[in-house]
């Protein structure tokens, strides 16, 4: 019973009196599920002033519905009961919530399109890349006419997640979609007693500017009050997932498979990767000139990175906005089971140079500023910060800034013709406790190396002698007196060196 904003227990044998008044309110809660309807009754009695027997009564009818809609919130892989921070997510290693992958594989050989593009289930395989959700309830046969049970999701979610629940578990199961894109809501069967449903959620998009990567999965209990007064929800239950970002990996890391073009006229060069790749004890997958159209740039076109949740994680290639010759590579050879594929698409911008992927690269773990970056950091090139310059297209960078974990960092690399940070850093393994080596371009140390050079003796030797047809045979001392030769570099190095600040400070 509250009173004056007093709360205050009331006691089952009816001996304490409140009094009547329009701030006295009568809370009433059940401590178990029924097992029948109507099996609970609460009897209100009202008095005179001067004691006595009660002048009146009246009671009311009470059913208790167990209702918990459970997911895997401590990310340990089961899906416990009832956790009370279910709806709600924080981020790290000790943070809470469920996560989803986007379901942007394809396990079908036969359809065209990754799996989350579809409404369907046509394997066991496609619903392990799915996140459980259960939803429990307890109580009496029945439910009390005029009430329902409704699993739904609001309408900005619709294009985000999608849910399947089995259907005949025991015999001829069928996976039906029950929400996601035109599924707002999805009337759910109550079947008495103690249950569990199984329902399967997958995500449809990953986390861009638009979007945060929340997804919200709600029931209510609803009434009727009255015919032509639509239902009422009485109690919700909701809870919350967050979609798997994508996360790049580095090139620090164990080759896995090495993707290389065939071309007309790199027959030897594939000769020696195919050595390399034999002592680096890993595969090797060559993409054809037909399908290839003569674009030999892999790099150029594809980033891989994966995603991972408690339950499942695989690889996903991220398709660049260049179209090259290799356009269709992605999508018709690497996109399959357990391995995905996304891409950003600008529709108005115009596509650089600057959007092909070497221009994106990552770095192996650091720690910067007193701040960790597990999963290390994105290097995009871009143009220096005063300069109307090339930049890499906004929906490309949106998403990149949208997956959060790489906190993506933005260096100077318009004042190269092509524009990739490739063409002027790397990261390399090193056997110490860092890990790694950043190696950086330096026009300043080559032209060190060719005085060098020139002090012994070999001013006159030829530089790619032996190239005719793909470079120009220059003597060394003729490059060393070329000025307008020296003052580009001289400015090269001055952009790499305000790079290298920029690095030094951000990555640690």
């Amino acid at each position: 019973v509250i009173t004056h904003d007093q709360l205050e227990p009331a006691p089952t044998n009816g001996g304490k009196q409140w009094p009547l008044d329009a701030k006295t309110i009568l809370k009433v809660q059940m401590s178990r599920p029924s097992t029948e309807v109507n099996d609970n009754k609460v009897t209100v009695g009202y008095y005179g002033e001067n004691g006595g027997p009660p002048i009146d009564q009246a009671g009311v009818f009470l059913t208790g519905i167990g209702i918990s809609l459970d997911v895997d919130a401590d990310r340990d892989g089961v899906v416990e009961k009832n956790n009370p921070k279910k709806a709600s997510w924080t981020w790290g290693p000790d943070g809470q919530g469920a996560i989803l992958l986007v379901n942007c594989d394809k396990e079908n050989p036969f359809i065209a399109v990754e799996d989350c593009q579809d409404d369907k289930v046509y394997c066991k395989e496609d619903l392990e890349d799915m996140s459980r959700m259960i939803l429990r309830t307890q109580g009496p046969e029945r439910l009390p006419a005029g009430y329902e049970m409704v699993l739904y999701i609001p309408m900005s979610d619709s294009d985000k997640v999608g849910v399947f629940y089995l259907q005949n578990p025991f015999f001829g199961q069928r996976y039906i979609h029950v929400l996601g894109r035109r599924k707002l809501f999805h009337v759910v069967k109550y079947t008495g007693g103690s249950a569990e449903m199984e329902f399967f959620v997958e995500g449809l998009r990953f986390p861009d500017d638009s979007f945060n990567g929340l997804v919200t999965i709600s029931v209510s209990l609803l009434e009727k009050l009255a015919e032509g007064i639509p239902q009422t929800p009485i109690f919700t239950d909701s809870v919350v997932f967050h979609v798997a970002p994508w996360i790049m990996t580095p090139n620090t890391l164990a080759p896995v498979t090495v993707f290389v073009c065939s071309v007309k006229d790199n027959y030897l060069f594939l000769k020696e990767i195919k050595n390399l790749v034999s002592k680096a004890n890993c595969q090797m997958k060559v993409c054809s000139k037909y399908m290839n159209r003569s674009d030999r740039w892999m790099q150029d076109e594809i980033e891989f990175g994966y995603i991972q949740a408690p339950h499942k994680g695989f690889p996903v290639v991220l398709d660049s906005p260049r179209d090259g010759g290799l356009q269709d590579f992605a999508i018709r050879e690497i996109l399959g089971p357990d391995f995905g594929y996304v891409t950003r698409e600008p529709l108005f911008e115009l596509v650089t140079s600057l959007d092909s992927f070497g221009n994106l690269e990552v770095s192996p773990p650091v720690t910067a500023k007193g701040k960790e970056y597990p999963l290390g950091r994105i290097l995009i090139g871009s143009s220096f910060p005063t300069c109307a310059g090339r930049r890499m297209t906004k929906v490309v960078r949106d998403f990149l800034y949208a997956q959060k974990v790489q906190s993506p960092l933005e260096l100077d690399s318009d004042w190269l013709i092509v524009g990739h940070v490739d063409e002027f850093l790397t990261f390399v393994p090193a056997p110490d406790q860092k890990g790694f080596r950043l190696l950086l371009a330096s026009p300043t140390a080559c032209y060190k190396l060719l005085k060098q050079k020139d002090r012994e003796g070999y001013g006159h030797a030829l530089m790619f002698e032996g190239k005719l047809g793909i470079c120009n045979q220059v003597k060394i001392r003729s490059i060393l007196a070329d000025q307008d030769l020296k003052s580009s570099n001289e400015y090269f190095q001055k952009c790499i060196d305000w790079n290298r600040g920029i690095l030094k400070e951000e990555l640690g």
